[in-house]
């Protein structure tokens, strides 16, 4: 259980350095690309989830699909809002 949770909270502080560390030009053709590797995420979570055995890993599990989803819509979201800049 200990085990999870650390690795929960180091992904989180990778995550925020990697995301931050980003140039504002980069963001969105990144974002864009990066939604696959979002989809694998949001199944992991699923997955995790699934298999829970305390609250707490079922709390933890249903935040992460929350936020992993919230990632995936946000970078779709993100890459039509930039594919209509070169419509005309």
């Amino acid at each position: 259980m200990i085990d999870l949770l650390t690795i929960f909270v180091l992904a989180v502080f990778v995550g925020f350095e990697v995301v931050s560390k980003v140039s504002t030009i980069l963001h969105t053709p990144l974002m864009s690309g990066a939604n696959a590797i979002h989809g694998v995420i949001l199944v992991g979570a699923i997955l995790i989830t699934g298999s829970a055995g305390s609250t707490l890993e079922l709390v933890l599990g249903l935040l992460a699909v929350f936020l992993a989803t919230v990632n995936v819509v946000g970078g779709f979201v993100v890459t039509d809002r930039m594919l209509e800049m070169f419509r005309k």
